[in-house]
């Protein structure tokens, strides 16, 4: 049995009861973890450990959150008075589970999903969401990576142009797997409004509902955007339901072309906030 499950972050006495709910067994099943793994909530190392254990049963993308530990643990970020992430950054083997986290992928495609954290942009199909991916991951992966995370942040380019090369190209393929949420009308990648979709400004397109996008007929499955909620459509999941807030950690099956979902309710550990 396959099971997308949105973001934990950190969470991990839900995903361990989640994990129950469901009767995972590592010998049968396989979780595809939709990014954002730590941060905000009380267990980030724990919730590693857990996933870790599970072996080649868990495939986890990176979120930002997940990115954002890798920046902190090499200096390049400071760690927020939010972040929980001391457990991790303080363990005698850190350097492992931040080897360990810089080695997941940031898209996924199996069992007929196209997987990524936050979205994509109307211009890329399926096939290259996974090779634009592909080039950050060995970055990521690479000698140099303190290098590249120095790089990695900022909110320019904005829009996406098949002549990017370089940092710019890189750093776009990161903000819009794991950052995007709204489209400005020239297509260009929203920064600032994180709220629903319901409660955004006039002028804004949420990435999925994008004119012409190419992936439009690939299902796809993402977490990160919690004020969205569950989306339950034949193409489209959307899986935040904004555990670490309070809300509900979200898994589906969807093998066998099921569509079973299963949910179970958080205690809030960290303040309500959009991010």
């Amino acid at each position: 049995m396959h099971y997308l499950i949105g973001d934990v972050q950190g969470c991990c006495g839900a995903l361990q009861r989640l994990l129950e709910k469901i009767d995972f067994s590592a010998s049968r099943d396989r979780l595809f973890v939709l990014g954002d793994m730590v941060n905000r909530g009380p267990q980030s190392l724990a919730t590693l450990r857990l996933l870790r254990g599970l072996g080649d049963a868990a495939s986890c993308l990176l979120g930002n959150h997940d990115l954002h530990l890798l920046a902190a643990a090499h200096g390049v970020r400071k760690v927020h008075r939010s972040d929980t992430l001391d457990d991790i950054l303080t363990a005698d083997d850190r350097e492992a589970w931040i080897d360990w986290v810089r080695w997941r992928p940031l898209a996924i495609f199996d069992d007929g999903w196209l997987m990524v954290h936050a979205g994509v942009v109307p211009q890329w199909d399926r096939e290259q969401t996974m090779r634009l991916a592909a080039e950050v991951e060995t970055r990521l992966r690479g000698p140099d990576l303190t290098a590249f995370l120095q790089v990695m942040y900022g909110n320019q380019p904005a829009r996406w142009d098949d002549a990017l090369d370089g940092d710019d190209r890189l750093r776009l393929v990161i903000n819009a797997l794991t950052r995007t949420r709204f489209l400005l009308p020239d297509g260009s990648l929203d920064f600032t409004t994180k709220e629903g979709v319901d409660e955004a400004p006039p002028g804004l397109t949420p990435w999925f509902d994008a004119p012409g996008r190419r992936t439009a007929g690939q299902p796809i499955a993402f977490g990160h955007w919690s004020r969205l909620g569950l989306i339950n459509r034949p193409n489209l999941v959307a899986l935040d339901t904004g555990c670490v807030w309070g809300g509900a950690l979200s898994a589906l099956r969807i093998d066998g072309g099921r569509r079973e979902l299963i949910q179970v309710d958080c205690a809030a550990s960290a303040t309500p906030n959009l991010n």
